[in-house]
């Protein structure tokens, strides 16, 4: 292993078995373009992909027992997403050890979003193939372990009914109560919602679901409860 592979897998937190794995993870397709013979990075990035998918989506339903189907998905997306993903591979440092085409890097390639997204995707993917899935498992655990955990967070901020909740609770109010209706034909649906809290109504919303529909109800609640 080269000197640089050595130092990115120190930073990644394993040792490959085959290095070239590694090697090819680090292979932007501007540079295999430029350079015949060689596999650039996309197919591993494709499985890396689907590795991050499971291994996040496995940690939220195990960790939030009490969240639907929509909580769960929107929490995953607030991972698996090429901004947090590029955070965490700006933080290993790995445009340093991409390998770009002339052009891509004359353009600051190795500080771009989504090459170095990709890049991350990449190493997952290698780590699966060189090792197996439970290790794969481990290692996307940790390296993505702040953007889980700030992931509850950041949901909370997005979430106007939780929010609403809190609040109501904080001032010992009932839990509020979404009532909702609908209008039109199935493909072009629209839903009505509005929100009470015992009796009181507090606020009412629109879109073309129901949970947007509370979610627009919710915000406003959530501001009539603050002024109130």
């Amino acid at each position: 292993m080269t000197v640089s592979l050595e130092k990115l897998s120190d930073k990644i937190g394993y040792k490959f078995v085959n290095e070239s794995l590694l090697a090819t993870a680090m292979r932007h397709s501007s540079w295999t373009a430029e350079n015949e013979g060689f596999e650039s990075n996309e197919r591993l990035e494709f499985l890396g992909d689907s590795v991050i998918g499971f291994v996040v989506a496995d940690i939220m339903f195990r960790r939030y027992p009490e969240f639907d189907e929509g909580k769960l998905t929107d929490l995953r997306k607030i991972v698996v997403n090429m901004t947090a993903l590029s955070r965490v591979a700006t933080q290993l440092g790995l445009g340093e050890f991409v390998l770009l085409g002339r052009g891509e890097a004359a353009g600051g390639g190795q500080a771009k979003s989504s090459i170095l997204a990709n890049a991350l995707e990449a190493i997952f993917g290698a780590v699966y193939l060189d090792s197996s899935a439970s290790r794969a498992y481990e290692i996307v655990k940790v390296l993505l372990a702040d953007l889980i955990d700030e992931a509850l967070a950041a949901l909370k901020q997005l979430d106007a009914k939780s929010q609403l909740q809190e609040l109501a609770a904080r001032l010992s109010l009932t839990v509020p109560e979404y009532r909702v209706t609908d209008e039109g034909p199935d493909h072009a649906k629209m839903f009505f919602a509005a929100v009470y809290i015992g009796n009181d109504w507090m606020g009412a919303g629109s879109g073309r679901s129901k949970k947007v529909a509370e979610e627009h109800a919710a915000r406003q609640a959530f501001t009539t409860l603050q002024s109130s």
